[in-house]
């Protein structure tokens, strides 16, 4: 008998039909990671299991009895911590305890919590409250909460999507650690494929549209599984690249409801394009379009209560005109540091940054900047959150002139049926749009993105990273992105610079991509050189990982 069992599962909300049908059988001790798109009912479905809702129809088995709400079998993880900051590490672990082994007693209720929070490595901080710990640890404070339960079934919600790569990383052995000591059945919802294959027995997809899963993909992987590894294994990367592909054609399939026409883009010169008095053009002779963008000897140094912090020490790189950089590191290197310092908008220490001959001093429309959180006004529509910026880059163009560029790069981001929606009522995918939309149309000389996908799912991310790359090649600005993400690197860049860990990080090492453009994910996937540069890059961040600065959370 099965462990866990879902029949014909349907769930709706008013007027919004979410699952449609789930079948689902989970074997005891097995490992089950389910993907999907944002809004697919991933997070209902595992609440459906927990029971913290009810189904429509259809039937939640754990052991062949039905759920009939909340009980000791399941224990779920949220994305979010939810724990007691007035509480230290010990006293949210004994609170689920107390709760749920009432039939033991208080000495060994007390075992059970310092066992568990030893298991996930938090021994040393029991008496540590929340506000005291990194991210990193208080969703260890978490896991331990629900493992000190002693469900039969451990359920995880997006658990590390909200942390930076190194320290979901550290959670992605604890967890597997915890599943090869404890032998639980785990069901894991993630939005991440690499994730999923570095844990999981079985990868299964909830489709969009449908709300039904959709293929399930057997992990024939040996365990121990690491991902440095991994990158050799024939079997990992034919089983990603059949993954990746799968979810690719439902993505493209998503995106397909997008039917409204793409309006013309106006010939309108931008401000920050307008030629300068003849006499100068006569002394320059020509526009620059090798060294464009230079950064000399940068150094950043902050004050602090113990003295003169440096953060960024002897950063050296050229860039040509039209070039993309993707810039790469561990959490803490540096890399929003120097970003900020080449939009004008963080003082330099030392050293300096030239922009087209000029050297950079200051924030203006000539650098466009797209940062994770979109800061967008959510009282204004997205047709007027760029309009903000278009209206300042183009003073010249017409009413008509300026509405066309701005419906123009709305529509090339996806968002042509939504122009009139206001940006408190948009999801996050959708405000990022805006964001990259808004940049693009202030037609700036250099384009800085920092982590521009890094809080949304791996999926939407997708998306976004091929509407980037689809505009990026019909304007070819000069680019420097910030990113965690190694795929993502390699896959919008013309070279990946990799930058040592902090205090007085630097360059560390420079990769050039030689891969064709336009570039499509598939094929970069099928590509013989891409798999040797991920090797580079994720062997670089593992050299760096224990290092004297790596992050200890």
């Amino acid at each position: 008998m099965a462990i866990l069992e879902l029949k014909g599962v349907t769930k709706s909300y008013p007027g919004t039909p979410v699952l449609n049908g789930i079948d689902l059988r989970v074997e005891e001790g097995e490992f089950v990671a389910i993907l999907g798109f944002s809004g697919t009912g991933k997070t209902t479905l595992i609440s459906l299991i927990a029971g913290l809702i009810e189904a429509d129809s259809g039937e939640v088995l754990v052991r062949g009895k039905p759920v009939e709400g909340p009980g000791s079998e399941t224990s779920l993880v949220f994305q979010s911590y939810s724990l007691m900051p007035w509480l230290t590490v010990q006293g949210n672990v004994a609170l689920a305890v107390d709760a749920v082994h009432k039939d033991l007693s208080k000495a060994e209720r007390a075992k059970l919590v310092a066992d568990t929070v030893a298991l996930v490595g938090l021994a040393h901080a029991m008496d540590r409250r929340p506000a005291e710990l990194s991210g990193g640890m208080r969703q260890r404070v978490a896991v331990a909460r629900a493992l000190a339960m002693k469900p039969e079934i451990l359920l995880l919600d997006e658990p590390l999507s909200a942390l930076d790569a190194l320290t979901r990383a550290k959670l992605q052995g604890e967890i597997d650690r915890i599943r090869e000591q404890e032998k639980r059945t785990i069901l894991l919802i993630t939005n991440d494929v690499d994730e999923a294959l570095l844990l999981a027995d079985r990868v299964a997809v909830l489709e969009p549209e449908t709300g039904t899963l959709g293929q399930i993909f057997t992990v024939n992987i040996a365990r121990p599984r690491e991902k440095t590894a991994l990158n050799h294994d024939a079997a990992y990367k034919a089983l990603r690249n059949r993954i990746a592909t799968y979810l690719d054609g439902l993505n493209k399939v998503k995106g397909q409801t997008e039917a409204a026409a793409e309006p013309a883009l106006p010939s309108v010169t931008p401000i920050t394009a307008l030629q300068p008095p003849q006499v100068y053009l006569n002394a320059a002779k020509s526009g620059i379009e090798r060294r464009y963008l230079e950064f000399f000897k940068l150094n950043k140094v902050y004050p602090t209560p113990k003295g003169p912090l440096t953060v960024v020490e002897d950063f050296n790189l050229l860039m040509n005109k039209g070039d993309f950089v993707s810039l790469i590191g561990h959490s803490g290197c540096g890399k929003s540091t120097v970003l900020t310092m080449a939009a004008g908008l963080n003082s330099i220490s030392g050293g300096g940054i030239v922009l087209d001959g000029r050297e950079i001093d200051s924030a203006g429309p000539d650098k466009g900047v797209v940062f994770q959180a979109p800061s967008l006004m959510p009282w204004l529509t997205a047709r007027e959150n760029v309009m903000a910026g278009v209206s300042r880059v183009y003073p010249h163009a017409s009413r008509a002139e300026r509405r066309d560029i701005v419906d123009y790069y709305l529509t090339r981001v996806g968002l042509g049926d939504s122009l009139d929606k206001l940006a408190s009522e948009m999801s996050n995918g959708m405000k990022q749009r805006v964001g990259i939309a808004r940049a693009f149309a202030l037609s700036p000389k250099l384009l800085l993105l920092d982590e521009p996908f890094g809080m949304l799912d791996s999926l939407t991310r997708w998306d976004l990273q091929d509407v980037l790359m689809e505009v990026w090649e019909r304007t070819h600005v000069t680019a420097i992105c910030v990113t965690h993400d190694v795929d993502e690197a390699i896959l919008l860049a013309d070279r990946v610079v990799m930058m040592t860990n902090g205090p007085k990080a630097t360059i560390g090492k420079i990769l050039e991509v030689d891969l064709p453009r336009p570039r499509d994910r598939k094929a970069l996937l099928e590509h013989p050189k891409f798999y040797a540069y991920r090797e580079e890059v994720l062997q670089f961040l593992a050299d760096y990982e224990h290092g004297s600065h790596a992050d200890a959370a």
